[in-house]
């Protein structure tokens, strides 16, 4: 097998979420709205022995990135065990995990241990009674003791990602950039999307890239940008202090051209793009028997003919709304972002 195959845009395939589960204890606005969900069969979820085997291959066509998803990913029983199977692979040279922490405060030490490397945290909003409107939970002291249990187990280069909606939680822009600080973490706000169960999107909920960096200049004064790789989907700046941040603006200036990243959920399909209608079943091959090579021709052909550029094309859209209705949700679990990893 070689390395490093590239789709027709020459975008190589380097980076890959793995979607454990497809459950969720938070009920977030952007995310999973509604109180009740049509789950995937159990039977048809992934083993960590299908997960681990998947992985190979694709890190042996190139991909050195992996990230963790759900769902909420420690809802998936024994996660540190999945963790310690990837992190054997040596072509793995970045094993991360997004989460939204009500749960990490019990499980950083042995997620540390077992091998995983960096850890990002949901963090909408500094104010429980807004977490409790905004997500149906009150547990917001267990978001924050997971963010202080991470850095005491050794996460260095912690991120915390604040989805930025007008009228809900951009007032606390500052006040997230100076909590990050103040938990050697950086905070990444990341543009409002019209993905997934995100049913209520409407273009005047998205706080642009640009508005966020003119609120926080009004507080901090000139924000330096910082050049990065091109590839990853947040655009980081620096402040006089040399406190960093970042932004993930895939609504109002999106990353297509550069986009790396493809996602596998629960059950083993495969997505090419955030916004792709459809995705490739690599579980039946996986169960039937197929081999390595087999599998690996499957996903070398497939992410040659890609020509996704998901966000791109929505940027295009005439009266953009939202992309699904809840009813379109309901008849295919697959286009629920809990389901697809985010």
């Amino acid at each position: 097998m070689s390395d490093a195959i590239h789709d027709a845009l020459q975008r190589p395939l380097a980076s890959l979420r793995l979607s454990v589960t497809d459950r969720c204890n938070l009920r977030c606005r952007y995310c999973m709205p509604e109180d009740e969900y049509v789950w995937l069969p159990r039977t048809a979820i992934l083993t960590f022995e299908e997960i681990e085997r998947l992985t190979r291959v694709f890190a042996e066509l190139g991909v050195h990135k992996v990230r963790l998803t759900g769902g909420e990913p420690l809802l998936r029983h024994d996660l540190p065990t999945l963790i310690g199977l990837i992190a054997r692979n040596r072509r793995v040279d970045d094993l991360a995990m997004t989460t939204n922490g009500l749960l990490l405060g019990k499980q950083a030490a042995a997620l540390r241990a077992a091998g995983l490397q960096r850890v990002t945290v949901s963090l909408d909003t500094l104010r429980p009674e807004r977490m409790l409107a905004f997500a149906k939970s009150a547990r917001h002291a267990d978001v924050l003791e997971g963010i202080t249990a991470a850095g005491q187990a050794g996460f260095t280069k912690l991120k915390l990602n604040a989805v930025v909606i007008r009228g809900f939680n951009d007032d606390e822009l500052a006040d997230l950039v100076e909590f990050a600080r103040g938990h050697d973490a950086e905070v990444r706000f990341i543009e409002y999307m019209d993905v997934g169960g995100a049913t209520r999107w409407s273009q005047d909920q998205v706080v642009s890239q640009r508005e966020m960096l003119e609120m926080l200049a009004r507080r901090y004064g000139p924000i330096e940008p910082i050049s990065g790789d091109g590839r990853a989907p947040a655009e980081r700046f620096r402040l006089a202090d040399g406190t960093t941040f970042g932004i993930i603006a895939s609504v109002t200036a999106p990353f297509c051209r550069t986009c790396d990243r493809s996602r596998v959920t629960a059950d083993g399909t495969w997505f090419l793009c955030l916004y792709a209608a459809r995705g490739i079943d690599l579980r039946e091959p996986l169960r039937r028997g197929a081999s390595d090579q087999e599998l690996a021709s499957l996903i070398r052909g497939t992410w040659q003919g890609r020509t996704d550029r998901g966000a791109e094309e929505r940027l295009g859209v005439a009266d953009r709304g939202a992309l699904y209705r809840i009813d379109s949700l309901r008849a295919d679990p697959h286009r629920e972002m809990h389901t697809r990893g985010g």
